[in-house]
């Protein structure tokens, strides 16, 4: 008897572990979703958001740092007037047009997750068909063009500024990025720069704008021509 009350309480300490482990699986994959806060949220984070609501007229009710619905209700409210997805998710896009820069989990080169997940996704979209060295040259572009004054000083900026990639005026920005692009992003992030600085690139059998043909060049990685 003493035998089956054992096996049985094992039995339901493994199954524990299991749900436990499953628990934790879960919450790393939802942890990786580009998206600063949603309802149910809380935090700095979510005030940050209620008080550039609130300083814009979006947003009247407290700046108590709780993703509750009059929160929600604001963030649709201000996609729908700035020609964003009206999902009522604080995500990259709506960042950006709210000039606000993710604090997030810290992640490769003290960027956040949701700046990496962005960046994987803009290589993935913008140079899946490149070698890994290429990829990651891509992905410095990005970074390269955050620390300069001539461009948007945040990930999501740059990604997101008019006109400045084919792939987020197509819609392929969407396309989940594969593991070998996120590798390329963290790579990009902690200092890698195959590009030598560049702050432009183009494949050149394919490119339509003169403009970027009086760029100085200085390398060439598969496809693309990375430029100064």
């Amino acid at each position: 008897m003493k035998k089956k009350k054992l096996a049985v309480f094992l039995a339901i300490a493994i199954a524990a572990v299991g749900i436990g482990a499953f628990a934790v699986t879960a919450t790393a994959a939802v942890s990786d979703v580009p998206a600063i806060c949603r309802q149910g949220s809380t935090g700095s984070e979510v005030k940050t958001v209620q008080q550039k609501l609130k300083n814009w007229g979006y947003y009247t009710g407290a700046v108590d740092g709780i993703f509750g619905p009059k929160t929600l209700e604001a963030i649709k409210y201000f996609q729908r007037r700035n020609g964003l997805a009206v999902d009522g998710v604080v995500g990259a896009k709506t960042l950006a047009a709210l000039g606000i820069r993710s604090s997030g989990t810290a992640s490769a080169g003290g960027y956040s997750n949701s700046d990496t997940y962005l960046l994987a996704k803009l290589i993935y979209s913008e140079a899946r068909g490149e070698s890994y060295t290429g990829q990651v040259a891509v992905g410095a572009v990005v970074l390269n063009r955050v620390k300069s004054p001539s461009f948007p000083n945040t990930v999501s900026g740059v990604i997101y500024q008019n006109n400045a990639f084919t792939a987020v005026s197509d819609g392929q920005i969407n396309l989940a990025p594969d593991d070998t692009a996120v590798r390329a992003a963290k790579d990009a992030m902690n200092g890698w720069d195959p590009s030598g600085g560049s702050l432009y690139y183009y494949n050149p059998k394919i490119a339509t704008s003169k403009w970027i043909l009086t760029r100085k060049t200085v390398v060439t990685i598969g496809n693309h021509v990375f430029a100064a």
